[in-house]
């Protein structure tokens, strides 16, 4: 049994699962409509907002679109217009409020005194749907940073929650029993979960390395939560990475090796989905991972061609790329599900992107395209090129190794000659020993 913040005992819908009683959350979820925005973006987010709450095990039983000219300082939506949704959320018995906005600590505490329930905002929602599904110690680890980071402002007032594990919207986590009002001590804590990102962030830059130095293409698989990433990751490396229709079952990091129609062998990376407004705390906590992205040689960017607003989800994907340092990394983009798109919908983005491969990872149609376009934008980014190595230039050999890909090696009286696939970017540093 769960509690609200008041420590009261909960109301709770209940679903027998082999004759055990499973309690479920009744969420309420509140959206608002700014000037600057439509009515047809803030109802989508609030549709995205249901599914989050379902992912987080919550049952979304109403929502409300709130328009207003500007958000309230003290009660984001305004006083008057939290004590009329109150009387419905008491109607439907609800145990937790969700705005689909971020919510200053002293506004999630004022408006919990009206609602007189939890109340979370989306970024809360997202952390804690992270915390659910991290397996990983870097992931466990990453997660638990960006909750602690959101929580630290949020102390006062926070009482029992602090001091107890939780079952719903927000009271869950790594290390979540050990808690404390006592702000050094969670300050510690922050401080000793960064020294242990840090080494294991080394551990994957001498991973990334390696990588490096087996002289193959390194492609970041990127998109929109439940694009499709790990479903196209298992069809093209017979891999058995999780794939569900359901929002962020991926978090951690894949590494796998592909073969492309040419020949060619390239490690694919799976990465975490992105959202719109994904937490900054997140994308923080989980840059390490990231820099996967960043060291890449080209991003196949998976956009879902079913979703009722692609173009929104590729503005969100390259919003963190963007900011992680990642958006001079060239891009493939690859609309996916079009067994289940509306054809006239495909037909615009066929118009609109004439060189995106259209692809159905769960059947396999286009995907034997897709992976010779691969092989093609891999090698535009990419020179052949013969060279004659000195003996004494083991420094130039082992670069060309640790840049390119070695397809010819042969050893003469005075040099070893190469034919390589070098970067482009990297061409100069061999142009001294290019043979006509």
């Amino acid at each position: 049994m769960t509690y609200d913040h008041q420590g009261r005992r909960g109301q709770r819908l209940t679903a027998t699962v082999t004759d055990l009683e499973v309690e479920v959350q009744k969420a309420f979820l509140i959206g608002v409509l700014l000037p600057d925005s439509t009515v047809e973006a803030e109802e989508r987010s609030l549709d995205e907002l249901e599914l989050l709450t379902d992912t987080a095990g919550s049952d979304p039983a109403g929502r409300e679109l709130v328009r207003r000219d500007a958000p309230d300082a003290a009660y984001f939506i305004g006083s008057g217009k939290a004590k009329e949704l109150r009387g419905v959320t008491k109607v439907l018995d609800i145990d937790v409020v969700v705005f689909d906005n971020e919510l200053s600590p002293a506004q999630q505490r004022n408006l919990q005194q009206i609602f007189e329930c939890d109340v979370v905002d989306r970024e809360a929602l997202i952390l804690d749907i992270f915390a659910q599904h991290a397996t990983s110690r870097e992931g466990a680890l990453q997660v638990e940073l960006a909750l602690l980071r959101y929580r630290l402002p949020r102390l006062r007032g926070m009482g029992k929650q602090l001091s107890q594990q939780g079952a719903g919207i927000g009271t869950r986590g790594p290390g979540e029993t050990k808690l404390e009002t006592d702000r050094r001590r969670i300050e510690g804590k922050i401080a000793k979960l960064v020294r242990e990102l840090k080494a294991l962030s080394s551990t994957r830059k001498t991973q990334r390395k390696a990588r490096r130095r087996a002289a193959m293409p390194q492609v970041a698989l990127i998109g929109y939560t439940n694009a499709g990433k790990s479903t196209l990751l298992n069809l093209v490396t017979e891999a058995d990475v999780l794939a569900e229709d359901r929002l962020f079952s991926t978090l951690d990091s894949t590494v796998r090796r592909a073969d492309l129609p040419d020949g060619q062998t390239v490690l694919l990376s799976d990465t975490v989905g992105f959202v719109r407004r994904l937490p900054h705390q997140l994308v923080e906590a989980f840059r390490s991972t990231l820099d996967d992205v960043k060291d890449s040689d080209l991003l196949l960017h998976l956009v879902d061609s079913s979703d009722p607003d692609p173009e929104g989800q590729m503005a969100a994907v390259h919003e963190v790329i963007e900011e992680v340092g990642a958006d001079d990394v060239p891009e493939l983009i690859v609309f996916n599900k079009i067994d289940q798109a509306d054809p006239v919908e495909i037909g615009r983005l066929r118009r609109l992107y004439p060189d995106s491969p259209m692809i159905s990872a769960l059947t396999g149609e286009g995907v034997e395209g897709l992976l010779t376009l691969l092989g093609e934008a891999l090698h535009a980014e990419t020179v052949l090129l013969r060279m004659s190595i000195p003996y004494d230039r083991g420094d130039v050999l082992a670069a060309a190794h640790r840049l390119g890909e070695v397809l010819v090696e042969k050893h003469e009286d005075t040099s070893t000659v190469l034919e390589a696939r070098i970067p482009v970017v990297d061409q100069s540093r061999f142009s001294e020993f290019i043979q006509a």
